[in-house]
Formats: structure tokens, sequence, C-alpha cells
């Protein structure tokens, strides 16, 4: 189902979602149309799954960014699945394998909120908290 030009098309609206079916039409050389029945199939068939806004955290008030390592005590960990999707500071949250169980991508107002959030998160296991200085890739394209 992908081929090349859907792949085109792919790259195109990872980019930028919002732009026009002509615009992406001229940058990979088929019509507007055929642009919006290849996005179609490609969205029906489950390959897009939706689009999003970017968001600046920095605008909203989020001047920290952190990456925390959990690893669950016994009988913490379905607890701690099912609190973490209620907590706001918490971007991407991967149940992984290995001596951790759990990484999270968390944004917060300041140090003494990262306080408060890591007061919360210990009770269900052992963290470890790195804290983000710069981003060095972000939303790069997924291509076949």
């Amino acid at each position: 189902m992908v081929d090349t030009l859907n792949n085109r098309i792919l790259k195109c609206l990872q980019e930028n979602a919002r732009q026009s079916n002509t615009a992406i039409a001229t940058q990979v050389g088929i019509s507007s149309p055929a642009v919006g029945e290849r996005i179609r199939k490609m969205e029906d068939s489950g390959i897009i799954l939706g689009y999003k806004a970017e968001v600046s955290e920095e605008a909203l008030g989020y001047q920290l960014k952190a990456i925390i390592t959990i690893r669950a005590f016994m009988g913490k960990l379905k607890p701690f699945l099912e609190n973490v999707k209620g907590w706001e500071e918490v971007v991407n949250c991967y149940r992984i394998t290995g001596n951790e169980n759990i990484v999270m991508e968390v944004v917060l107002r300041n140090q003494k909120h990262l306080e408060q959030f890591i007061d919360r998160v210990i009770s269900y296991g052992e963290s470890k908290t790195q804290i983000v200085l710069s981003h060095v890739v972000a939303q790069n394209p997924i291509l076949k």
C-alpha cells in the first residue's frame, strides 16, 4: 500500500499536515485529486492515524522537560498504569523491557513542580530523573 509516491506524500504530511493537497501535488508530481485519493486510502487502511497540532510547552508555562524511568515495586505496576493516564504532566509514557518498567516524558512548570511530581511517582517504585537540555531530533518523518 505504501509505494514511493505514498511515501513522499506521507513525508509532506508529517512535515506539515496543514498544507493543501495542491501543495503536496506540486511537490510529488501528481494531481491534487490523486493526492486526496491516496491520502483517503491511507487513512482508511490505518496508515495515517490522525492529525495533531504541535504545541509549545514553554508558551504554556512549562519550563522543564524531563525523562523519568521507574522500576515498579511489587504489586505497584498495575495501579501506576491506571493512574498515569490522568497525570497532566505526562506527555508520553512507555512500558519497557529491562531493569526499569516505565519511561515517561514529562513537562513541568519549574523545579518545585518537578519535586512534587517525583514525590507522587516514588510511591510506585524507584525512579531516575534526567532533565532534557535540548531537542536534537523532533518528529522525524517515518518512512517505509
